[in-house]
């Protein structure tokens, strides 16, 4: 603990990182500031109303990356999701497009322009997020009250301004903190929009606590919760750091007068090579059937049964939400790594595995290793993404077919309803929240060793971030 303080106090000793944390923390300060100025002409009492009715469809989605600014329907409401979209797609379309491909091989010239793509798409998603948004406010009502005071072309207008020139603002800020903070400007930005909400799942607990809300076992069911909690982070924190290194051996080259290679190196593949992708994938779709029936329940009621069915801790639901997360995990690292393309380079730089033939070989051992750690990967981010809805909403067993009536009748209710828990981190948030701080510290631990100061922790036992 002393190491941590004293390294805690050394990046404020050093002139250069105090300077970053601080114009970081006001960067960071700006946005909180916004995440108060509401969009004018809505009634946000009826539009809170509106968010209570479709929890667990695509509107908790959204209000998940813009820190809860969506549910109020702030000028920050779009959050960094333009963004994130922007750069997924262009991210998708590299695979597609060669102009982009050689782009990205092109190095920092290359990755300038792409930037610069990203934030053009950014504005031109935005807008159109902003109309939808327009429109549907004008089209929804509660108990017969509209949620737009003034509806009409003025308030379209007013509406699409004030939230695209949120979001370009958001992006700003977080290029900002990149350049000229202590870095990973947009993922601190999603950080901070979803920490804020820690305070209130404290104050949940603490009234559960105060009101004895599980009876006598209250005091247990604390103790447990808070352990589980504990050990998930400890989980997730493991997982992410872990890495399979392939040894790779380089033949020795003379250049010139010089003698080059001969050495050992590895080939680092992360357990979890997806990161969070795969889940935010999975969540999105499965919005669906519970925004769509939010919208036309009272229209056709067959849409109503599917979205009841694949709410949240229904068997069906857990189901799909699995299969998906695995199957985007595979699909995502099938897109941003290439076997094939890495073998050729190990080959042409003199790099072979030992007891592996360079080129096809090399590339189907490669291939062998990756299918193995995505298909663990993505049963480990099915299982953190789970968890925290089992203790919301627990496990509806009780609705399968045929064994239904009989797991109601023998098993605990905490199991089968949850253990109604105003639990603020969801799977998603959760490795949102930890992974972003595991990379955090890892940065300011390497500028603190840069300039000859100890790290948080000792030799061997540094953080391993995420990249």
């Amino acid at each position: 603990m002393n190491r941590f303080l004293q390294a805690l106090a050394n990046l404020f000793r050093i002139e250069d990182l105090r300077k970053r944390l601080l114009f970081t923390l006001a960067m960071l300060a700006v946005y909180r500031i916004g995440a108060h100025i509401f969009t004018p002409g809505i009634n946000t009492a009826l539009l809170d109303q509106l968010f209570e009715q479709g929890r667990g469809s695509v509107l908790d989605f959204f209000n998940l990356f813009s820190g809860g600014n969506f549910r109020r329907l702030t000028i920050f409401a779009l959050g960094i999701m333009p963004y994130i979209t922007a750069s997924i797609i262009l991210q998708l379309m590299t695979v597609v497009f060669p102009y982009l491909e050689r782009l990205q091989k092109e190095g920092e010239l290359g990755r300038r322009k792409i930037t610069q793509y990203t934030r053009y798409l950014t504005i031109v998603l935005s807008i159109i997020q902003s109309l939808s948004i327009a429109y549907t406010l004008q089209a929804q009502s509660m108990n017969g009250q509209s949620l737009v005071y003034h509806p009409g072309l003025s308030f379209t207008l007013m509406t699409v301004i004030t939230l695209t020139t949120g979001s370009a603002f958001i992006m700003w800020l977080g290029e900002q903190i990149t350049e000229r903070g202590i870095g990973n400007g947009m993922s601190l930005i999603i950080f901070v929009g979803i920490v804020v909400g820690l305070p209130r799942a404290i104050g949940d607990l603490y009234e559960k606590a105060k009101t004895g809300a599980w009876g006598p076992y209250t005091p247990l069911a604390l103790i447990l919760l808070l352990a589980m909690m504990i050990a998930v982070i400890g989980f997730i924190v493991f997982v992410e750091g872990g890495q399979r290194r392939i040894p790779v051996q380089y033949a020795k080259r003379v250049v010139g007068r010089r003698i080059m290679g001969g050495q050992m190196a590895y080939l680092p593949l992360r357990v979890n090579s997806g990161g969070v992708i795969p889940p935010i994938f999975a969540s999105s779709l499965l919005a669906v059937p519970a925004t769509l029936s939010l919208v036309f329940q009272q229209k056709y009621q067959f849409i109503r049964g599917i979205g009841d069915v694949l709410r949240f801790g229904e068997p069906l639901y857990n189901l799909v939400y699995v299969t998906l997360i695995i199957l985007f995990a595979f699909f995502y690292v099938g897109i941003v790594f290439n076997p094939t393309e890495l073998a050729d380079n190990m080959r042409k730089n003199g790099g072979f595995i030992p007891g592996i033939r360079p080129g096809r070989n090399t590339s189907e051992h490669i291939s062998r290793i990756l299918k193995r750690l995505t298909l663990i990967g993505g049963v480990y981010l099915a299982l953190v993404c789970l968890l925290p809805e089992w203790l919301i909403t627990g496990i509806k067993l009780q609705h399968l077919w045929l064994v239904g009536s009989w797991i109601d009748a023998h098993f605990p209710r905490f199991i089968l309803e949850g253990l109604n828990v105003n639990f603020y981190f969801g799977g998603t948030s959760l490795l949102i929240v930890v992974g972003v701080a595991v990379d955090t510290v890892q940065q300011l631990e390497a500028q603190l060793v840069m300039r000859n100061y100890d790290g948080f922790t000792r030799g061997r036992g540094r953080i391993r971030g995420r990249r």
